[in-house]
Formats: structure tokens, sequence, C-alpha cells
């Protein structure tokens, strides 16, 4: 479909005013609300009628893509969302805003990918963007991945949001690990999109991602393993240098309204004479 630019711009900013502010210390950075459409838009054609899985979704696409559609923006998307995050606060705003508007198809859970994936409703494809690998050899990627996998029980397709820089090693290297990773639990790279979107980030502004698709192998489903915690030997530097996974969840301390100033961030100096 032909889409209209403006409403799928609005939708998006819609959903920033509503997102949790990052925390920088667990390596979320948000992605710029114009590829956020892009993005949204790709994502809702790739999982068109398919149960979608988020490993963690900080920049709230998964809320972009239900929102449009339930808008009327697109008129394609997946058949149902459901989010797997550790931060409370995105667990909390994906729920309230889905109730808000009435997305029924939308919803989220709370858990971190140091644990075994919970045993749920199997689904179609996988979308995740995790914290990157730079300091750990993309082996924070590949836990995210694995999760992913295990979400479509070794049968179905993935979509990861990775670092794609050519001026960089780093992200080539974190590439190449993550490919391997997945070809040994049978899955190939069906695609690639290379430097699509672009992020706040105040260190490296110019850093960009791909979309790097993978899909399993139709013989796939004898690779099927019960899902494991993570082994401490995998936590190291999972956030950076020196940024070990220690925290289990991030918890909400209080409901706020994320489109509107909190009365802890400011204070008023009235006019003279004012009561």
């Amino acid at each position: 479909m032909r889409v209209d630019l403006r409403r799928a711009i609005n939708a998006v900013s819609d959903v920033v005013q509503n997102r949790p502010r990052p925390l920088r210390e667990f390596d979320q950075i948000h992605m710029k609300s114009g590829d956020m459409v892009l993005q949204s838009e790709m994502v809702a054609d790739w999982a068109d009628g398919k149960r979608l899985a988020f490993i963690g979704d900080g920049d709230a696409i998964s809320v972009c893509v239900a929102y449009m559609k339930r808008r009327g923006v697109l008129n394609f998307g997946p058949s149902k969302i459901t989010v797997f995050d550790f931060d409370e606060r995105t667990v909390q705003a994906v729920k309230r805003f889905a109730d808000k508007e009435r997305i029924e198809n939308l919803d989220a859970e709370l858990y971190n990918c140091f644990d075994a994936f919970p045993s749920v409703t199997k689904y179609d494809c996988f979308y995740t963007n995790p914290p990157w690998g730079q300091y750990n050899d993309g082996e924070s990627v590949n836990l995210f991945v694995e999760r992913g996998i295990e979400a479509v029980g070794y049968d179905g397709d993935g979509m990861v949001v990775i670092a794609d820089d050519d001026e960089l090693a780093w992200p080539k290297h974190v590439l190449a690990r993550v490919q391997a990773f997945s070809r040994e639990r049978g899955f190939y790279v069906s695609k690639m999109q290379r430097k699509l979107h672009t992020y706040h980030l105040d260190d490296a502004p110019d850093l960009c991602s791909c979309n790097l698709y993978v899909s399993a192998l139709a013989e796939n489903k004898a690779n099927v393993v019960p899902s494991q915690p993570a082994t401490p030997q995998r936590l190291a530097n999972f956030y950076g240098r020196s940024k070990e996974l220690r925290v289990k969840y991030v918890r909400e301390k209080k409901v706020l309204n994320y489109g509107m100033a909190h009365e802890d961030e400011y204070s008023l100096e009235l006019l003279k004479g004012t009561p």
C-alpha cells in the first residue's frame, strides 16, 4: 500500500512520547524517529499475518507496528505481538499503550534473557535489537538471538538489528560471529539490509545498524534443544567494557506519563506578588 508519511510520522511520535527514557548503562540507545518509521513499515510487512516475538524492545518498534496497523496507517502487520523485556518500565509502557489504544494483539512480559526462555505459545518470527557486543565479540547479540530462535521453536524467521560500519573492525567481527552462531543452530542468513538506522548516540553519532535476516533450514526441527539459563561466562562485558549482566530486572518505581514532564524534573518560580 502507499503509506501516508505524515500519518506514519505522527503515529511514531505518539509512541515516542510514551516510551521510557533509555538507560545508557544497559546499552539502551534509541533509534531516530525517521528511521523508526521506515523500520516499522518493514517489520510490519515482513511479519504480516504472523505471530511476532520481540526479544527486548527499548525502541518501541513493537508498539509502532501495532499502533500503525490499529490506526489504519498500514493495512498489514503481525497477527500477534509479544515483547519480552527485563525493563519493567518498557513492559508496563507497552501494556498501558495497548490498553489505552485498544490494541488487543499487543502484549508484554517481564523477562531477562539470562533465564531460560519461558514455555509460551510458539511464535512464527522474532525481532531483536540487542546490546551490540563490541567488547564481548558479539556474545550479547548471540544470547538474544538464541532466545529468539527458542521463541520460534527453531522453525521460523528472525530479524536482528546489529551494528554496521565499514570503517570499524568490531562490527564486522560481531556480524561474522552472529552469522556463524545462527548457522550452528540451523539458521542461515536470508537477507541483509545495510546501514539503515541511526541513533541518539553521543560518542558515535555516525554509527549505523543493519537488518540481518535469518531463516530456519527445512530440516531444522531436529536441532531443537530445551532452553537453558545462560552460563556466567557469557555475561562478561555484556553491556560494554566491564559492564557485566548483574541486574535481574529494571523495576518501575512509579507510573509516569511519559508524554509530560514529571514534577521531579522542574520547579516553579512565581511572579512577584503572586500568592
